[in-house]
């Protein structure tokens, strides 16, 4: 049965897995990496990070993760994503029928029988299937009564995969590439390796696999053909979708994965109510949300647990990671991580907003600003070439052009408050730990190294001192040199009043 025809046949009530089992045991090696296979990354999280959220999205009543390569590793990254996975040791038999038997048993060192439900096999190289899918899958079991059933697809060059065996409805065997006859490489349906299994046949089919292959393996395969020959159902679920069983062995299979699902990202975004101006030059991961009628121009990145408010506009050439971006703001050629950009603030271009930033409602950071650890209140702007680490501002502030705080002593970050209704001049530095009152003004070029009380003007002023004659004699024969020359001659040849 395909997914497109299950749901006229199946009942809406969903059976809850006793366990889904996730096989991430392999070494991955044609990744050529020193990261594990399955932790490296696309649309924001892992490949196992994929594989465990629709996992568990089953709600199965135990998630397991079948480990081994780089097992601290592995395990210490998805207990960080969940914690609740129970880890299970592949030993040194190889195979997919050994790791789902290794996790059998550690589901049973815990306690849970592993012969009663349905247990689902899954892997962690899978990162575009969907919950949805898994699903169909184990509704499609249980409406069947099978003893297993088998994720397939279909694919026009199944080169490679193991061919399904039909017979009817039934699936009668699969055969790998190197085993099938001619007639069998004909075929074009494909097993993926993603089950389910009743519990009480699988764990019984399991002790009759044998390693006596010339791989030396347990395959998991063989269970199919240990159920058929007890007399028992062996079914298949067809999906349409071949993206959601395509694992990533290499780099070029994880671009193509990871490009795909940046598509469907992107078109599940606009079908919900953005626009997205060039959807080829625009990545968005599966951990951003975005709200109606926001708008991503092209060059925009939004990564990890961003969030775009309605009637924001993001880019062009815009990349944010973990950033809040509040209703009707707007972020142009902007770089910033860890940030919050208030309702109605405006960001760039060429602003650099670093973890700690948050831009009150209607404020400004402008062209080529960067920010750390600074809180700037509603309606006050940064508007441009400056930098502000550490550092409070309050409301409707405006702080001139290249207007720095200086808050690193050597050894120390210090900090500097800045009143509301402030008003700095160009080229103020404020050299912390500093407090600015409210509405006081600083004079161009100021060193503020001492408090300024509320409504004062803060200048640092020295007499300018001209060195007459300087450059001919510290730089004689130089074009500086020549040019004043040339200057103070034609002042002395000037015709003069008298003249």
């Amino acid at each position: 049965m395909t997914t497109e025809s299950r749901s006229a046949y199946v009942s809406d009530t969903e059976v809850r897995p006793t366990a889904v089992i996730v096989l991430a045991a392999g070494a991955g090696t044609r990744m050529k990496s020193r990261t594990p296979k399955i932790l490296h990354t696309l649309g924001g999280l892992s490949m196992i990070g994929h594989s465990l959220s629709a996992a568990r999205a089953l709600n199965p009543q135990q998630l397991v993760a079948v480990v081994r390569h780089q097992r601290e590793t592995v395990a210490a990254h998805i207990t960080s994503h969940d914690p609740a996975v129970l880890l299970a040791d592949q030993d040194d038999v190889s195979g997919t029928g050994r790791a789902v038997e290794c996790g059998l048993e550690a589901l049973a060192a815990r306690g849970v029988s592993t012969n009663t439900g349905t247990i689902v096999v899954t892997y962690g190289d899978v990162p575009l299937l969907t919950p949805e899918l898994l699903r169909d899958l184990v509704a499609e079991h249980h409406t069947t009564g099978s003893a297993a059933t088998v994720l397939t697809t279909r694919l026009e060059d199944p080169t490679g995969y193991g061919r399904v065996l039909r017979s009817g409805d039934e699936v009668t065997g699969i055969v790998e590439q190197k085993d099938a006859d001619e007639a069998q490489r004909q075929v074009k349906e494909i097993n993926s390796g993603i089950y389910a299994f009743d519990a009480a046949a699988l764990t019984e089919a399991l002790a009759q696999v044998s390693t006596e292959n010339a791989q030396g393996e347990k395959y998991l395969t063989d269970v199919l053909s240990i159920a058929r020959s007890s007399g028992r159902r062996v079914s298949a679920l067809v999906t349409e979708d071949r993206w959601q069983v395509e694992g990533a062995n290499d780099r070029v299979q994880l671009q193509a994965l990871g490009a795909e699902l940046n598509r469907r990202t992107i078109f599940a975004a606009m079908r919900a109510g953005t626009t997205v101006i060039d959807p080829a030059t625009t990545w968005i991961d599966t951990t951003v949300t975005l709200e109606e009628d926001t708008t991503l121009l092209p060059g925009t990145q939004l990564h990890g647990a961003t969030h775009i408010s309605r009637d924001a506009v993001i880019g062009p050439d815009t990349s944010l990671r973990d950033v809040t971006v509040g209703e009707g703001a707007q972020v142009i050629r902007t770089h910033a991580t860890g940030a919050s950009i208030g309702a109605g603030g405006a960001v760039g271009p060429f602003s650099y907003l670093r973890p700690g930033t948050v831009l009150g409602e209607d404020g400004k950071i402008g062209a080529f600003y960067e920010t750390k650890n600074v809180t700037v209140g509603r309606g006050s702007k940064l508007s441009h070439l400056g930098y502000a680490g550490d550092t409070t501002i309050g409301e409707y502030t405006n702080i001139g052009c290249g207007n720095i705080t200086a808050n690193y002593d050597g050894e120390n970050k210090h900090r500097t408050v800045i009143g509301s209704h402030v008003r700095t001049s160009s080229n103020t530095v404020f050299v912390a730990p500093v407090e600015i009152g409210d509405g006081a003004y600083t004079g161009a070029g100021a060193v503020v190294r001492k408090n300024v009380p509320p409504g004062a003007l803060a200048l640092s002023v020295a007499p300018q001192r001209n060195a007459e004659g300087w450059v001919q004699g510290k730089r004689p024969g130089s074009a500086a040199a020549r040019a004043a020359e040339a200057a103070q001659n034609y002042d002395d040849d000037a015709p003069t009043a008298t003249d």
